[in-house]
């Protein structure tokens, strides 16, 4: 008897474990397939999910009566009845477990849900101009772009990083170390001011959490580095170990929000990115960030995201740095995202914008899959932004900050 509750209680433990609320699926398939058309997914995920959920609804309610049969059994001591119902048992757990995986998968493909206000939209070229602010620099001299720069001040050696861990990889030196440092303490100085509390969190995840801060889906595994030995993820972001702070957890409803800033070197492949910006530092397999990240009231998280935008805007106010602000549309927006805000940077070297920030909503999409609650109930809303991407505001910094001479000279506060 106890080892077919043993079984019973292995078999169970990962069962319903989601980013998306399943009775949702199940009670309201027309709006879930309205978002996943919204985002430009097909449908016919929710129908399929919904068989194969079927199936092992019925299964499973075929082994409870199995056992509430071997109880009764059990306590008439009909012991030959006991053994030929337990090997039922045994049968459709193992056939239970197969239908599980298969649902467990299906599940975890589900993005989250866009929200109302979300813009309709395929891509990037849909994403909604919400603001511009700062100026762009006037230089009396043709403007050049940070490789330029970084070659005559020697601040960043591609060749030898090329030559020590292949392509996209870059060593920073001289300005550009000092420069990265500045720029986090400066972050962490503003942020921590704030009350967000400072953290450094861990580099690697094991991938049960990752799964559940819906970071692991099929779509997404391509992007991640696995250590196979140790059975751990490079984490993609801070964002990613920041978020299992509070796996597990109810936290007190007056300590929401809860904020933190954390500091992390992130690992991406960058997947589906090859050709693209492969000379330099803008697009690389590793690169460093600080994260803000914040866990808040359902009815808050609207008002988290705008807060969390704002934070960004006034660290990029301080450093001058001109940049606009777009409303990131249904067909680009992040997996786990129910809302997106983008900041992009302009480059006069290279004559454009480019993206350096993003703030995301997640709602309770990822506290789900880590079963992070409030004590008033249900799942708390998880939010994202980047605070600093280190690289890519260097890039901005030089940009911006160069002289006729060659030399960049950034705010003072930065020296």
């Amino acid at each position: 008897m106890s080892e077919v509750l043993s079984a019973e209680k292995n078999l169970n433990k990962n069962i319903n474990k989601a980013m998306l609320d399943v009775n949702l699926i199940r009670q309201n398939p027309e709006k879930v397939k309205k978002a996943l058309n919204k985002r430009g997914l097909d449908p016919a995920l929710v129908d399929q999910f919904l068989e194969i959920d079927g199936r092992w609804r019925q299964l499973t309610k075929k082994i409870d009566e199995a056992r509430a049969q071997l109880n009764l059994l059990s306590q008439e001591r009909k012991i030959a009845a006991g053994k030929t119902v337990k090997e039922k048992i045994k049968e459709g757990e193992l056939k239970l477990r197969g239908l599980q995986n298969e649902r467990q998968n299906r599940l975890w493909e589900f993005p989250n849900i866009p929200a109302e206000d979300v813009p309709a939209g395929k891509d990037e070229n849909d994403n909604v101009f919400v603001r511009e602010a700062g100026e762009k620099p006037r230089f009396a001299f043709p403007a050049k772009d940070y490789l330029e720069l970084a070659e005559k001040l020697d601040w960043i050696d591609i060749k030898k990083a090329g030559a020590a861990a292949g392509s996209r990889f870059g060593y920073l030196k001289n300005g550009a170390a000092l420069l990265e440092i500045k720029l986090i303490q400066f972050a962490f100085d503003r942020l921590v001011a704030k009350s967000f509390i400072p953290v450094i969190p861990p580099a690697m995840i094991k991938p049960e959490v990752f799964a559940g801060m819906g970071r692991l889906s099929e779509s997404q595994k391509e992007e991640r580095y696995f250590l196979e030995k140790d059975d751990l993820y490079l984490i993609g972001s801070a964002e990613h170990t920041l978020g299992p702070l509070h796996m597990e957890e109810t936290l007190k409803d007056a300590d929401l929000p809860k904020r933190y800033v954390g500091f992390s070197t992130c690992f991406r492949r960058e997947a589906g990115s090859y050709g693209r910006d492969t000379k330099g530092i803008l697009r690389v397999h590793q690169f460093d960030k600080v994260e803000m990240f914040s866990f808040a009231r359902p009815e808050d998280s609207d008002k988290e995201l705008e807060f969390l935008l704002g934070c960004q805007e006034e660290l990029m106010k301080e450093l001058c740095l001109p940049y606009r602000v777009l409303k990131i549309c249904a067909g680009d927006l992040g997996f786990t995202d129910a809302k997106q805000y983008d900041i992009e940077t302009w480059l006069p070297g290279q004559g454009q914008y480019r993206e350096t920030h993003s703030a995301s909503n997640t709602t309770d999409f990822q506290a789900r899959g880590i079963n992070s609650k409030y004590e008033r109930g249900g799942f708390v809303h998880m939010l994202n932004a980047t605070a600093i991407a280190l690289g890519r505001t260097i890039i901005a910094l030089m940009e911006n900050y160069q002289t006729a001479a060659g030399t960049v000279r950034p705010p003072q506060f930065l020296l």
